[in-house]
This record gives C-alpha cells, structure tokens and sequence, in this order.
C-alpha cells in the first residue's frame, strides 16, 4: 500500500485516541467521566427541529445549491447584520458541512504553495494541519509572558513576504480567552494594511461571560465587503448546541465565494437540504435559546474554577468565553499527552493535552457537562495527582487507593 507524503505528514490526533480508548473503556461499563468534549447538554432549538422535520415531511430532499439555500442565506444576512453591523448579500456567503469546512475551504482558495499563515497559539487543533493540507506553512506565535493572548508587536515580527493569511480565534478553544478589542482593532488595521487576509473563527462569539465582549472585526475597517481582508466563519454548532447538524458558514468577497463554492463542488457539493433548514429554523427562532445556554454554562465555569482552585499547585486562569478552561499541569507532568493518558487510566476521566493546541504541560478541561460531572472529574483528578488529597476514593462501585504518591 501507498500513501502520500502529504496524508503521511498529519498525525494522529491524541484527542481522538483518548476519546476512543475512553469509548472503548464505557463499552465495558467502566465509569467514565468525560471533560475532553466540546458539546453542551441542550436539546436543539424546536424551531430547528421542526423547520427540518417540516422539509422531510415534503419528501422533496434533493440536490440544492452548493453554495447554500438561498432563505438560509437570508437568515445569516440578517444574523450579519444584527450582530456584525454589517449588510452583506447573498453572494458573500457560503453555506458548508460545518465551519471546519468553510475554513478549510479559505484556505484551499487563497494559499500557494510555502505560503505562510500564522496561528496563535494556544490554537484549535485542526488549523495547522488544514494549512499543512493546502501546502502552506503554519507559523505559530505564542505569547512569551505565560498568557494565552500574544501581543501585536509579536505577530509583526514572524510576518514575511509569505505570509498570507492570521487565523483568529476569540473566544478561543482551549483557553476561553477573549481576545481584546485594543488587539483586534490592530491586527485588522495590519491585515488591511498590508493586504493579508484576517480569517475570524467567531463559532464561540456569543459564548461569553460576565458582560464581556468579543469585539467584531468588522467594527475595526471601513473598507466595504469585496474589498476588506476580514473574513468571518461562524456557524450554529456551539450558539445552540447544534453540533451534529454540521452547517457554518463563511461571510467574503464575492470573487472569493465563487472559488469556494467550486472548491466545495467537488468536494461534498451541497451540505445536507434538511439539515441546511434547522439552522434557518434556529437563526430564525427565537434567540433566548443562546442566552439559557451561556448562562448555564457561564454557572458551570464557575464551578470549574471554583473546583479547581483546591487543587494543589495547579493554576487555571479563568476563561471569559466558551466551553473550556486551560489548566496549567506542569508542577505534575510537563508531557501532557503522558499526563492524560496516566488520568485516563488511573481516574476514568477524559482531558485533552495541551500539546495538541501548541501548549504543553497545560490540559484543556471542559465544563458543558453536568455540575455533577465537573466536581466528580475534578475529585478524581485530585485524587490521582494531588498529595494533599485524600488517598482513597470511590469510582463507581469500587474504593480505590493511591499507591503511586
């Protein structure tokens, strides 16, 4: 058998074979507590279920658009222009089978070959290979002073006549972070400056706390939407816990979304009619939807932190967004694909390793679970890490002792 030296350079994902050691681990009925997913409890909106189920009753699911149904494109113009300020057309949107896809699909469009695109980091773990998957190069920056957002003076320094594109996160997966709008506003002056596009992944940008803000980048610019480098990816698997529905969308020039459309055309062709028609029943419905869930999980990142904070010299900043804290492990394990492979084992409980977001010896723990599932995850971890903590504990029907302490 031959592979490609392109499919051979993307690794393995350890999130993955964590995730699927821990399936493995349930199916034998062994008592897992999940912290690694990014999937909140919610049912979806009714209005989604029932627009989808209205256009399955039709029978009639056939090919549409590739790029989109147009009354959806309608419901992300008004979604635009309600929480972007700005009034698109139809001809700056593309619907895709998620906003993986629509990022993806940016990237196959606007990079050559050793082009270059920065990431900061820490970063969600599919850019740098998507960018590899495309033959551009990834460039990473990291904020030297310990936080998770870098300052703009560290971007400027990597940019070079290669660089094509910074992709943006904020709120960001893993940390929660929020990036400010003072560093938003520059990074969108220097895009536009120097003509290098400002790809925004704004999938969390209503998941924020304590009457925060993600700043919009299109607040920053006053060039309109076929001339500005800001181009915007969001979707409605996190705002309404739609995950499995697979529909985000990406807000560009006109020129640029006839090339993603054609780009997409021979690669999935339409995303699915009748899940295409819950996300316009979701954007369409009403919105309390999204604010029950940021407040629910607002509550469950206060829990997190507060569980957290007992942990012996383990420190967690606390997120302003999102679904995700970053807990800083390195006083236990700096490996953190070891550390969460030994928690794992040890506790049943899922973690994500920092490595996989270009941050290592930090751990990604998740709060859009249950209250009961953070505390039971956070004792468990404690148990297995923390000298302080208590050397037995119950997991499930059985009382375990820490011998290895």
């Amino acid at each position: 058998m031959s592979i490609s030296r392109l499919a051979s350079s993307i690794e393995e994902s350890p999130t993955l074979r964590l995730n699927d050691e821990a399936s493995r681990l349930k199916a034998k009925g062994e008592p897992v507590v999940h912290l690694g997913g990014g999937e909140p409890k919610n049912k979806a909106p009714i209005t989604a279920i029932l627009a989808s189920a209205a256009k399955l009753k039709t029978g009639d699911v056939k090919y549409v658009p590739t790029d989109g149904l147009p009354s959806l494109k309608r419901a992300i113009i008004r979604y635009t222009e309600e929480n972007y300020g700005r009034l698109v057309s139809t001809d700056n949107i593309i619907v895709s089978t998620g906003a993986k896809q629509a990022i993806y699909n940016i990237l196959f469009t606007i990079i050559n070959p050793q082009d270059e695109v920065i990431i900061l980091a820490p970063y969600w773990v599919s850019y740098p290979d998507m960018v590899r998957m495309v033959y551009g190069v990834p460039v990473i920056v990291r904020a030297p002073d310990g936080t998770f957002q870098p300052k703009i003076e560290e971007v400027t320094e990597v940019i070079s006549s290669y660089t094509k594109a910074i992709i943006v996160n904020s709120p960001n997966n893993p940390s929660g972070a929020v990036y400010s709008a003072d560093f938003i506003q520059e990074l969108v002056e220097l895009c536009e400056k120097r003509g290098i596009y400002l790809i925004m992944d704004d999938i969390y940008h209503k998941l924020i706390f304590d009457g925060k803000e993600a700043a919009p980048a299109y607040r920053f610019t006053d060039k309109d939407i076929e001339d500005t480098h800001v181009l915007i990816v969001n979707g409605v698997s996190k705002l309404y816990g739609m995950t499995g529905f697979r529909i985000g969308w990406a807000i560009a020039p006109k020129n640029m979304i006839r090339v993603m459309a054609n780009i997409q055309s021979q690669i999935t062709s339409c995303p699915p009619v009748l899940n295409q028609a819950a996300a316009e029943g979701a954007l369409l419905g009403m919105q309390s939807i999204t604010e029950n869930l940021r407040l629910t999980i607002q509550n469950n990142r206060d829990v997190m932190m507060q569980e957290m904070g007992t942990f012996t010299d383990v420190h967690t900043t606390k997120p302003d967004g999102t679904f995700y804290c970053l807990a800083d492990f390195r006083a236990y394990d700096k490996d953190s694909v070891r550390l969460a492979e030994f928690l794992l084992k040890k506790a049943l409980v899922v973690t994500v390793p920092g490595a996989s977001f270009g941050i290592e010896g930090y751990l990604r723990l998740s709060y859009c679970g249950s209250i009961k599932e953070i505390r039971e995850g956070v004792e468990r971890m404690k148990w297995a890490l923390d000298p302080n903590a208590p050397n037995e504990i119950y997991i499930g029907d059985r009382k375990l002792i820490r011998d290895w302490l």
